[in-house]
């Protein structure tokens, strides 16, 4: 950002009190309304140029986990996906950095499943999929926004170019892990019913949006250009029917929309997918027992 957050918050606080001090004033029929309006339009127009200014980069202090962006190569069924997040967590702030590059055979893809996490309303949750291969591989595309090294997520900078947008590719260990283990996330794992050629368009779809990002950078915005509205509008190129629904806004009902839709199979009652789904015992005792966390977090649950 061209300054920081906590300037950004200011300067439109202060705006948005100006404009409502001025529009009170034009309410109230002064009898000095044209230098009022004078000043208002005024200060509308330095508004609009200054958030113009604003523009992204792929070129700042990043945080670490977000340091590096991923970006692929597709020839026929071959992947090659460079940049794929390996950390080894001990904490939210200590962790063993690890980045990969590596192969992937979609002839092989199996599996789609989706995680959701929440961290403390129940209506919004951060969007995470998951593609599973026929030898056990598994890699997760996250939407995230690319924090810089001062900054945290916040809801409201999402409104106003506080971040970048990222597309992560990682391991499940990982990218799911820290949500669950060290950051404390409520996480829910979802398998999807899709057929093969769109698995297949998906995973591409994610291939291209994440190389558009790095040729050109692009905000995140909270409502339009977030976790769940960009996946959705990858998938609607691939199903052009897919209706629209205020759940893909407010995330954290999701889980209902794809069980309407029949994305979810909907001839298991969604509340018993929703206690299947619940992954955070199962990852902790994975962790405990050394486990292999991707197969611990789906025990109990059916096949796709």
């Amino acid at each position: 950002m061209p300054f920081p957050s906590s300037l950004t918050a200011l300067v439109i606080v202060v705006w948005g009190m100006i404009c409502a001090a001025m529009g009170g004033l034009l309410l109230g029929r002064t009898r000095h309304w044209r230098p009022v309006l004078a000043l208002y339009v005024a200060a509308c127009a330095i508004m609009v140029i200054w958030w113009s200014s604003l523009q992204p980069s792929n070129d700042r202090a990043w945080a670490a986990d977000v340091g590096r962006m991923t970006y692929g190569e597709v020839e026929g069924s071959h992947v090659s996906l460079h940049n794929v997040r390996d950390f080894i967590w001990q904490g939210e702030a200590d962790f063993m950095p690890r980045w990969e590059s590596r192969e992937y055979d979609l002839d092989q893809l199996r599996t789609v499943d989706l995680f959701l996490s929440y961290w403390g309303n129940e209506a919004i949750a951060h969007t995470l999929v998951s593609f599973g291969f026929a030898d056990g591989e598994r890699v997760v595309f996250s939407v995230e926004i690319r924090k810089e090294q001062h900054e945290r997520f916040s809801e409201l900078g999402g409104f106003f170019k506080q971040f970048e947008m990222s597309v992560i590719a990682a391991d499940e260990r990982d990218i799911v892990g820290v949500r669950t283990f060290e950051r404390g996330e409520d996480v829910y794992l979802y398998p999807i019913r899709m057929k093969p050629d769109a698995m297949r368009r998906l995973f591409v779809s994610y291939v291209e949006t994440a190389n558009a990002l790095v040729r050109k950078p692009r905000f995140y915005h909270t409502v339009t250009a977030n976790c769940t509205t960009i996946v959705y509008r990858m998938v609607r190129a691939i199903v052009p029917d897919l209706p629209m629904d205020p759940r893909i806004l407010l995330s954290g009902y999701l889980p209902s929309y794809l069980y309407k839709i029949g994305a979810i199979d909907n001839r298991v009652p969604l509340a018993q997918w929703r206690q299947w789904a619940a992954i955070d015992e199962r990852a902790q005792l994975s962790r405990e027992q050394a486990g292999d966390f991707s197969t611990a977090i789906r025990a109990g649950q059916p096949l796709p």
